[in-house]
């Protein structure tokens, strides 16, 4: 059977993007390729025509959760948003609720950290990159305390996420969530040191 030109690309974002959400929603180890494959609507002998191992699936799944992430910050940048709406649209009931959709750090870190060098590094790129367009929300001139802070904040921010998933009571979730705000803002307005 013939495709369209392009069809195998196409097939291949669309493995990309379901195995994002299901490694985001069950976790890395806990995603199997047949799963990943059943979501998509496809065989899982279908696979390796697009990819030579889960590891090159699980770095590329990795890099277009973080594209997301990292649009959605540039977007919110463009709209005029600022450092508070930032950190509150990160710190929400849908990213709360929403880990398939959501931030892979929150979701994934402890699974990143046990991922060959090669899918690390390409954490490390997408995490300075964020962490340099939320230090761009910062007040100051001086770049290397401002992307300090940033990470500083954004540390805070995937912590206070995580911390809220776990908790089954919804309103000690949203305090916590809130709590996490306050922080972030005043680690934001704190005095450098």
């Amino acid at each position: 059977m013939r495709f369209e030109k392009g069809h195998k690309a196409e097939t291949r974002r669309h493995i990309v993007d379901v195995a994002s959400k299901c490694m985001r929603r069950d976790g890395i180890s806990a995603t199997g390729i047949a799963g990943i494959m059943g979501e998509a609507g496809l065989t899982k002998g279908a696979f390796s025509p697009h990819f030579e191992s889960k590891d090159e699936l699980v770095r590329e799944a990795l890099g277009r959760a973080l594209g997301e992430q990292q649009h959605c910050l540039e977007q919110d940048q463009l709209k005029g948003s600022d450092l508070e709406g930032t950190i509150r649209r990160y710190l929400n009931r849908a990213h709360l609720e929403g880990a398939a959709d959501g931030c892979p750090s929150a979701a994934l870190l402890p699974e990143i950290a046990r991922q060959p060098l090669s899918t690390r590094r390409d954490y490390e790129k997408a995490l300075h990159s964020y962490v340099t367009a939320l230090a761009a929300l910062l007040p100051g001139e001086d770049s290397v305390k401002k992307n300090r802070l940033a990470t500083a904040i954004f540390g805070l921010m995937v912590g206070t996420l995580q911390f809220a998933r776990v908790v089954p009571d919804a309103a000690k979730a949203r305090q916590i969530m809130e709590g996490g705000v306050e922080a972030a803002l005043h680690l934001a307005r704190a005095p450098s040191p």
